[in-house]
Parts: C-alpha cells; structure tokens; sequence
C-alpha cells in the first residue's frame, strides 16, 4: 500500500521531479508525471482501480466513494436525511454544511480506516465522492427518488451547487473531497433502465435536464460527472456527444476539466444488453472518445478492460493522445485531492474523531428538522404537552429508522416513538408504541409444523410485498443462499432483496407462501419436513394454515381510542419496491397501511399521519378526514428527535416540497414519456389541480408578504430587474418560510410554462418582524430555447413575476414587459433544418442518426402516420424539398413523406430503402404548389424509416 503520507518528498525543492514540485503550475505538474508513464501504466489508469507506479512513488488510486447523504459502505458514519429530504430543506446553508461533514468524515475514512471494499493494494478509500444526483424528479414512481433533489432545474442546481461546495472546501489549492455529478443524462427510470432511450426534444434538452447540470459546472463547484446507464435519443450516454459539447464546454472557463467515469458495469453494456456495438475493443474505444476517463468496469479486474482498450489502440480505433487526455484529467484530480504534497495538504490531518462527532449529530437533527413538510394543519399540530399526556405512536415505522442503498451505518437510530418519549419526559407524557400489524402463524398443512418454529409479525409495504419479522427475535425470514428460509436478518439492505414475500390464498385461511426475488413457491419435503422456496407453481406449493395471533388493527384502534392524540407512521422501506433497478408501479400508498390509518383515525379523530418516506403518495383519504398530514424523508439517525420537536411545537415545520404530490385519480403519464411539455410533467406544465404541490408547506406562524416592487417595468433581452418584496411575520411564535419567485410568459409563441421558478430564498423571522428582500432576476430567466435559431432567446412581449408560497399559492403578481423586436418567421428556405427541432409532433419517438452525433425521427408505431409541426414558417421562394432520410433492408411496407402547408399538399415523397438505419441518403423533389408567405409547415412521416434533416430550395 502507498498511503499519501508515506510519499518520499526531498528537502531539497530543486532536487524535486516536476510532479514533485508544488511551485509549479498545476498543469506543469500532471504533464511532467504524464511524460514519465509508460503506455502500459497509462492504460491502467482508465480503470477503475488504478494501480500503483512505485518506481515513482505514485498511490494506487480507486475512482468512487459513496457519499449522497453521509459517508456510505465504510462503516457506521453520520446519517444525514436521504437527498430528496435535504431538498426539501430549500436551505443552501445547511445543504453546504451537511457536505461538508460528509467530506470531513470521507477524509477520516480515507486516512484512518482500511478499504471496505478489495486489498490494501488498491489504495485508500477514494475521495473522489460520487454525488451529488442531479437528476430531475420527474416522475414520482422512480425508484431512485430519494436521491434527487427536486423536479425543478433551477431548485436542484442550487441545492447541488451547495452540496459540491461543501464536499470541494474552500481552499484556493486542495480539495477537500473531489464532486462528481450524477447521473448523466435523463435518468428516471429503473425498469430496464440499460436499455431504454430517454427522448428529449431540444426544448426538454436544453431548459429541463441540461439546466440542472450547466449551473453547477459552470460555477467551478464540481470537479467531476458520471454517464447514466440509459440511453437519449437512441444513444447510450456513455458515448454521448453532449459530454464534449455540453458539459465539458461548461467547465472550461473555470480552468479545470471534468473528470468523467462511467456507471457500474455500464461500459460492457454497450455490447451486451444494448447491442450498439459489436464487439468490446469498438464499444470502449467509443467510450474513451466520448469523454469517458474512468472505466468502472468488472469490479477489480483491471485486466479485461484494460485489455479491451489496448485491443482499440492496436486496431487504430484509438491514439495514445486519446489516453492521455484522459489520464490527464484524472491526474488533476489526484494533484487537487493533495495526494502528490501531504505536507501542504490542508486537510491531511483530519482523524477519526470527526466520524458521528456532537457536532455532526447537532447538524443531522438540524437538517431532520429543516426537511420536514407540515402538508396539512386544522390545528391539531403543534401537540400541546399539556394538554396531550398521552400519544399513542402506531405504525410500521413508529419507532424503526431504514437505511437505503447510498446510506452509511447509522451509528444509532432514534424512531419518532423514542423522540417524543424523551421530549414528553419532563412533562410526565406518556408513549404507547404500537406497530399496528398482524402477529400469525404459517403451519403447514403436511407436516402441522409451524414454518421457523415461530410467528411473525407482518408488514404490508404495497404491490403485494410483505415482510415477516420472527415475533422472538424481530429478525426477517429471508431466503437463503440453500433456498431454505431462516429468520436470521435483523437488516434489509443487499443489493438483492431475498426478505419479501406474497401471500396468495387458496382458500379459508390458507395460503401459498411466494418469495417475491424468485417468484418460487414455499414447499415441504414430507420425508424430512425441510422448507425450501423450489416450487415453480402453485399445484407444487405447500398449503399454509394462516392463524391470526394478534390483529394489528384492532390494537391500533385500541390504543388510539385510549389516548389523547394518535400519530401513525407510514411510508416505504427504502430496499422494497421503489428502489435502484425497480420503479414503484403507482403512487398508492400500501393497502395495508391505508386500512390502519383509516382504522386510526375512525377510533381517535385527533390523528397525524406522519409519511417517513422516499417518494410522494397519494394520500387523498388522509388530506379530506385528517386534522394533520406531515411529510418527512427517511432522515437519518436523529429522525425521532427532529420530529418530535415539530409535533411538539419546539422547532418549525420549516421544509417545502420538492416535487409534485399528485392525486390518485390523476392519470400520470407513460414513465418512459420524458417530454415534459407534451406528456404535462411537473408543476411547469401538470394541468390539473395538485393533492400538494410543488413549494408547498404549512408553517405554525403567520407570514404575510406585501408590497411588491419592480425596479424598473420593462428591461431588454440583456436586461436585469430587481423584484423587491417584504416579508413578515405577523403570528406569536417565531418562524419562516421559503419565499418562492416564479415568472410566467403571456400569449407566448411557443407552449410555455404554466410557472416557473426563478429564484427563491429561505428566512426566518420573529414575531412582528418585517423584512424586506431583494430579488436580482436576469433576463436569462424568462428565456425559452428557440428551436428556430437553436439557441436560447428572450422574446419581447408580456410577463408576469409572481411571489408564491408554492407554485399554486401566488400570493403577488407583477407585470413586466420585454422591449425588442418581434421574433421573425423561421427561414428555411436555403437553409437546412433538423427534424428534431420541431415544435410539436404526434406519434414521434426521436432516435440517433448516427452512432457518433447526431438526432432524427422515426415513427412511433410504423403503421399509424406520425407528424411533425413546424410554426411560422417562411416559405417564401421555395420551389423544391430535399431531405435527409435513412431506411433499413426488411423495413415492411411502402414509406413515403407528405410535406404540408397552407392546407395543400407540397410534396409527396417516396423514402428508399438505404440498407441500414445510418446509411443516410437525400431525396429532393419539386413542390407541386410552389407556396409563399408565412405558413405553418408539418411533415407526415408514413411507414418505418428515419428523417434527419429537411431543406427548401430557391429557383435558381
């Protein structure tokens, strides 16, 4: 092992190498190591693992350590609230200060604590940290929800900003933990999250999900980005072109390059199961061309994929410039990171002492407490200890905390139950704990035996899934490796979750018992009595008798009907369900846990719902028949306390969602449908009314806002204004709130948003304060990416700014005009025209025109016709069409493009065969009616071949 402080470094600064010498530029420094590698250890450090060079004295170096919301996989470490929590803080502050412990306590791990995962010879424990996720949370069935921070571009950048800061430090030279951003791009979807395509029209492209992640680099915050396992537009990401064009071009003005690595096993995918390359040497040699640095690639095994990219530079696919550009940027990295000057690093001497610090722990019921969304409020909240002596706490999470995938080992966990116990305690309050589930017995029907000798207490976590915990030992049945069962989990948290099961009834009180992993039935061995799940189908499954020992609902209402108030705790187990490579198949809350909830509160109307959970639920019931409904993520290890503080009173509800809660009956779009604009994805542009929308969260105060100012009334397309607004406190208690600008177009050209947020800021006020903000809105904020001109532009014409408490509650509403001239008619004649840019199509999936760069269309469904629209076109001059067109040997059926405008048919266009999806040809025809003036243009796509580009000609 070459840990950093066992580097031998001369007295003397002139007898240093040139990596050696902190005097140099940095950028000196990485090229004088890089001359002094040889091929073969350059090649090595496109892995993952990157091993050492001793005769030079250079550390392995491992690319990734976890690190979303605390310290993940290397052992118990502060446990901050999950990243869609820290989100609903909307407080930049805190975001920045919980990355900063994180960064302090990886910087422990990575100096005192051995690698948790291969050999001391694969060097320390990386402080690279792979978060933040800026993925936009689009769709609320995700299963990686809890690790974004919001819907909104403009909310995540500025949150993630935060979290990069607090991980990079503020030293002018070294960082502290090096950032890199996840993932890119348009991920949010698990199912089949390899090989699905995320289409994203140039408006979606550029307003939605790239705005996210320009910000953030832009800024210099982070120093590194993770390619996502899905496809846009037909092409994996990890040789997506956007890396060079996008995002690298962001960073340069900040004087540093992007160190970007590929997801886990991602860069084999591209052969097998994506299938768009044919062979490995092809697939990684395009990856590495990319912009992929760092291939994460078959665990420790640097060899295949080394040998893999050796094979492209020995068929001339790559250069050697090629790999070192790339080992280039991860030497940068390491030079940043202090790992070539111990002496000087700044952060060297941080030891295990920060790890679950008193100041850490401060800090994480902070952030607990910041997090939590009051939804609703008929004056139940906050509890009177006075007046309530006695809380019952019932549900499946009354008094447990979970730990997701990207979590650290919480140190310690305090449950609601546990917080409000401690916090009732000197007020001589009373705490009834009850988890509110059945206690039954499986006894099986051939042998009388009870299954694990035991009863189990079950839980319902929704789609038929459903824990057994052993009512001796609280540990979860789990199927084994043998496919026996044993209770011997007392955790659910492995990459695959063998803990949950179907119970599917056969008749009165009985049973099959059905693993949901395998989807194998339960079956006796009638020699020996052996349980193992090794049935295939239901005629070889073993009958249970299930015998209820203990109704979990009636003892809910029994101890809600003998209390003063009732709190019930319901929500997700971050491993079931909606997790990595599962997406939740609705956003109904679990049957089981909505007839306890109802059971409740039908006993005790005086009920909170507490949802403790990853994701938005439609919780409908609730919000009609509830006095309250309270909102927090899985929060981490002083989760209790921050909630009993709320629920008492002692500390403000202070977070706002970060996404859309929809009602059940608002049919969601397709989960593959990533045109937000077309398909009315988030509050931007979701027509129906919200159950919560995004922004919202009740306050135990009253906060008025008043007096709202423009500083000027119209600006420019360069332009700035000022928005001023007071703000203040009119109740008896301190508190705050988020105050929420958004601006919106009028009569716009385009289909613009319903709302969008501009800008935003948290305060906290004392009773009777007012205090007046200012609110800086350049005009970059109104503009909409012109498919016409394949930029970003600021059309004149009318705004609104609007002061909201969310983006359905608009408190005050400003007008503002846009001077400038009118946009002009999109010219295509002489010009060409890519078919992406439309500005609105039907039926249209847009796909990859080439493997290397660039987009086209094809039809949905080749049997229906499929149109794309293009809006004030002019057509005047044009006397021909030429297009760009692609179709594959075996393609079924004729294909032909009707060219439209002005209600006549311009060109009837008969597509060729090609003999392959990339082989492009042009096909240019007269117009039969030569047509001029401005006219909407649409192009009707029949039968299956591919359009890229378009082009009207003149005479002449």
């Amino acid at each position: 092992m070459f840990p950093v402080s066992s580097v031998p470094v001369p007295l003397s600064a002139a007898d240093l190498p040139g990596f050696r010498n902190p005097a140099l530029a940095l950028r000196e420094r990485v090229d004088d190591l890089l001359q002094q590698l040889t091929l073969d250890e350059r090649l090595a450090m496109l892995h993952q693992y990157a091993p050492a060079v001793p005769r030079l004295g250079v550390a392995p170096f491992r690319t990734g350590s976890e690190g979303l919301h605390g310290v993940s996989w290397l052992g118990a470490a502060t446990v901050f609230p999950q990243a869609v929590g820290l989100g609903a803080s909307w407080d930049e502050e805190l975001v920045r200060r919980v990355a900063e412990a994180v960064s302090t306590e990886l910087r422990a791990f990575h100096h005192h604590r051995p690698p948790a995962i291969g050999s001391p010879e694969r060097g320390a424990n990386s402080l690279q940290a792979w978060a933040p996720v800026l993925n936009l949370l689009r769709d609320p069935r995700w299963g990686r929800n809890e690790e974004g921070y919001s819907e909104d571009p403009v909310h995540t950048a500025r949150v993630g900003e935060a979290f990069c800061r607090g991980l990079t430090g503020d030293h002018p030279t070294y960082l502290r933990a090096a950032p890199v951003l996840k993932h890119f791009l348009a991920y949010n979807n698990e199912d089949d999250r390899c090989t699905t395509s995320s289409g994203l029209r140039p408006r979606v492209l550029q307003e939605y999900d790239l705005a996210a992640f320009r910000p953030v680099i832009a800024s210099g915050a982070a120093t590194g980005a993770m390619a996502a396992y899905n496809l846009v537009n037909g092409r994996p990401c990890h040789v997506s072109p956007l890396i060079g064009t996008e995002l690298r071009r962001w960073a340069r003005p900040t004087g540093h390059e992007l160190f970007v690595v590929s997801d886990a096993e991602a860069p084999s995918n591209l052969v097998d199961p994506e299938h768009y390359f044919d062979d490995h040497a092809e697939s990684h040699a395009a990856a590495l061309k990319a912009g992929i640095d760092s291939f994460t690639d078959h665990g420790e095994d640097t060899e295949t994929v080394v040998g893999r990219l050796r094979e492209a530079l020995e068929r001339g696919l790559i250069e050697e410039a090629d790999v070192d550009r790339a080992v280039r940027r991860q030497l940068e990295v390491r030079f940043r990171l202090g790992e070539f000057d111990p002496d000087l690093d700044p952060y060297a001497a941080i030891g295990p002492e920060v790890i679950d610090c008193a100041e850490h722990r401060v800090l994480a019921r902070q952030a607990a407490v910041e997090s939590t969304v009051l939804l609703k409020n008929d004056d139940l909240l906050p509890l009177d200890p006075a007046r309530t002596s006695r809380i019952a706490v019932i549900g499946p999470l009354a008094d447990t905390l979970f730990e997701d995938w990207y979590s650290g080992t919480m140190p310690y966990r305090v449950g609601l139950a546990t917080g409000l116990a401690a916090a009732l305690a000197p007020h001589g309050g009373e705490i009834v704990r009850v988890e509110g589930c059945d206690r039954i017995a499986l006894r099986s029907r051939t042998t009388g035996d009870l299954l694990g000798k035991t009863s189990f207490d079950v839980t319902d976590w929704g789609g038929g899934a459903s824990t057994l915990r052993a009512a001796d030992t609280g540990r979860y049945l789990t199927l084994q490796d043998d496919e026996g069962l044993a209770a011997d989990r007392d955790v659910i948290k492995a990459w695959f979750v063998k803990e949950t099961f179907r119970f599917e009834p056969v008749g009165e009180d009985t049973v099959l018992l059905r693993n949901v992993f395998t989807g194998r039935y339960a079956a006796v061995d009638p020699t020996d009595g052996r349980v193992t799940v090794t049935a295939e189908t239901p005629d070889a499954a073993e009958r249970w008798q299930r015998e209820l020992l203990r109704d979990g609902r009636a003892e809910a209402r029994e101890a809600a009907a003998t209390a003063d108030a009732a709190v019930v705790v319901l929500g997700n187990h971050p491993m079931i369900n909606g997790r990595e490579t599962e997406d939740r198949a609705d956003i109904r809350l679990p049957g089981g846990q909505e007839a306890l909830l109802r059971a409740v509160a039908e006993a005790r109307p005086q009920t909170a719902l507490v949802l403790m959970s990853s994701y938005p639920y439609a919780v409908d019931w609730a919000d009609e028949h509830l006095p309250a409904v309270v909102w927090t993520s899985h929060g981490g290890q002083e989760t209790g306390h921050a909630l009993a503080a709320v629920l008492l009173g002692e500390a403000e509800p202070a977070g706002r969602l970060p996404q859309t809660w929809y009602r059940g009956d608002d049919p969601l779009p397709a989960p593959l449908d990533y045109d937000i604009i077309k398909a009315g994805w988030t509050y931007q542009y979701h027509q129906g009314a919200a159950l919560y929308p995004f922004g919202h969260g009740l306050s135990y105060t009253d906060i008025a806002y008043r007096d709202p100012r423009l500083s000027q009334p119209s600006i420019g397309p360069d332009g700035v204004v000022d928005l001023t607004v007071t703000v203040e406190n009119r109740g008896r208690r301190s508190g705050g709130d988020v105050v929420q600008v958004y601006v919106r177009a009028l009569d716009a050209r385009y289909a613009a948003p319903r709302l969008r947020l501009a800008d935003f800021r948290k305060v906290r006020l004392e009773p009777g304060e007012a205090r007046e903000l200012t609110f800086r809105l350049r005009a970059e904020r109104f503009a909409h990416w012109d498919v016409a001109t394949g930029a970003f532009a600021v059309d004149s014409g009318d705004y609104e700014v609007v002061v909201a408490r969310s983006a359905e509650d608009e408190v005050l509403v400003t007008p503002l005009t846009v001077t400038g001239a009118a946009p002009a008619a999109r010219a295509v004649v002489g010009r060409t025209v890519r078919a992406v840019d439309f500005d609105d199509h039907m039926d249209i999936t847009i796909v990859d025109a080439t493997r290397a760069d660039g987009d086209a269309v094809t039809p949905t469904d080749p049997g229906r016709p499929a149109t794309l629209l293009f809006r004030e076109v002019d057509l005047s001059g044009a006397v021909r069409v030429e297009v760009g067109t692609a179709r594959a040997d075996g393609a079924d059926g004729a294909a032909r493009l009707e060219v439209r405008a002005g209600g006549r048919v311009l060109a009837d266009i008969d597509v060729p065969v090609t003999g392959d999806r990339y082989a492009w040809t042009s096909t240019a025809v007269e117009l039969a009616v030569p047509l001029h003036g401005v006219h909407d243009l649409s192009l009707t796509l029949h039968g299956d071949f591919r359009l890229s580009v378009f082009r009207f000609g003149a005479a002449g």
